[in-house]
């Protein structure tokens, strides 16, 4: 089956199943750029708010017309900051979006914001506008490391941005960094029995990673930061999940961890290769078996968008090789691990196609993978080993 030939059946198969679709918006803009952001985000002296909402009300009705007939599951706004959008920005491609497809009755529709002080302002605007899930940067619970980290706010202020969110959203998760410069297990406990103690339903736990082009990458090959070693690293992994399932905070995925039913909905999609549009500068989409992709500098979207009536850079067909390569790099994050059904209904390539099986064989005798004709997953054990199980594995 040629590529255009396998699109064409996983689309016909996404809408005779009615599959529900998600939607992702990209702000770009952010107050500063944090060292270790390898994100799409940059920082404008000024931004002329009504064009850009009109530029992205028109990406998106590009994207509806690709995509006819679905259920809308969720929205996300992301970014860069998505707190500096103006609430009449957020209520429009929230009003747009359930215009083009028929929302779900339980849609779930997520922005995430920094802790400032001016933007904890616009939180009852931007639940006014629709948004049911707010997911708050916090990053660290000490002034500190807050500043090494680079971020635009301190303490004081985060507590006091959760504090409006949880009084404002039916839903909060907020984010924290850890793994920092000069971190150790008994500093990551005290602080992370605090964070569980504000009693959200769910938490997003990183650790802190060097990627290629951020300042902390410089700093670190230049011996300006020193991370912990290896052994507290995965001391940390290990106090991170015994604290959180203890506390009900199950980890459903490699670093986010939620009581029962309070997952991210929208994160799911991606991790179980659902279909979602992606809209805004460097946007990415899976538009059933293609990858879309918008392009990245905000001013160069721009032009297009005004040119052309949409930001695309590249709209590709996958093959069923490729889907499968990306549902298993997605789907292994899960604690759940891979349906090997779904899976096969998703890419059109049985699992074990693109699997090397003599070394699967060796990690399942290892205790790293659980592997039968149902599903395809991580062990606890092997969990904290996720990209280089991946390496392993991928045929």
């Amino acid at each position: 089956m040629t590529a255009a030939a396998a699109t064409i059946a996983t689309a016909a198969a996404a809408k005779a199943t009615g599959e529900p679709l998600a939607l992702y918006v990209h702000w770009p803009f952010c107050v500063t750029k944090c060292p270790y952001c390898d994100f799409n985000s940059h920082v404008r002296a000024t931004i002329d708010d009504d064009r850009w909402r009109a530029a992205l009300l028109t990406d998106l009705a590009f994207e509806a017309e690709k995509l006819p007939g679905h259920r809308l599951a969720s929205i996300f706004f992301g970014g860069g900051t998505p707190s500096l959008m103006p609430p009449a920005t957020v209520a429009a491609i929230i009003d747009a979006a359930t215009t083009h497809w028929q929302p779900l009755p339980d849609i779930e529709i997520s922005l995430e914001a920094n802790p400032s002080s001016v933007e904890r302002t616009r939180f009852a605007g931007f639940a006014a506008a629709g948004i049911n899930r707010l997911s708050l940067g916090l990053q660290a619970l000490d002034d500190a490391d807050l500043r090494v980290l680079g971020r635009p706010h301190d303490l004081a202020q985060g507590l006091a941005a959760l504090e409006t969110a949880q009084n404002t959203f039916d839903r909060v998760s907020f984010d924290l960094i850890y793994d920092r410069p000069g971190m150790t297990t008994t500093s990551w406990e005290a602080e992370l029995a605090r964070a569980i103690g504000f009693g959200t339903s769910h938490l997003s736990l990183y650790q802190l990673t060097l990627e290629p082009g951020t300042r902390f990458t410089s700093l670190h090959a230049k011996g300006k930061l020193t991370l912990p070693p290896p052994e507290t690293s995965a001391d940390l992994f290990d106090l991170t999940r015994e604290m959180t399932e203890k506390a009900g905070l199950f980890a459903y995925e490699v670093s986010n961890h939620a009581r029962l039913g309070a997952e991210s909905r929208h994160n799911l999609a991606y991790w179980t290769y659902g279909d979602y549009a992606g809209i805004g500068p460097g946007a990415h989409g899976r538009r059933e078996g293609v990858a879309t992709e918008r392009l990245k500098k905000p001013e160069t979207w721009l032009a297009a968008v005004s040119a052309n009536g949409h930001g695309m850079a590249s709209s590709v067909a996958l093959t069923p090789d490729e889907r499968a390569t990306e549902a298993l790099v997605m789907g292994l994050r899960l604690a759940a691990g891979i349906d090997t059904a779904h899976f096969a209904a998703r890419t059109g390539r049985s699992i074990d196609t693109i699997l090397r099986p003599d070394r699967v064989a060796r990690l399942v005798d290892q205790g790293l993978l659980a592997h039968d004709a149902r599903c395809l997953r991580l062990t606890p054990a092997g969990q904290p080993f996720v990209d280089a199980v991946l390496r392993e594995i991928a045929a």
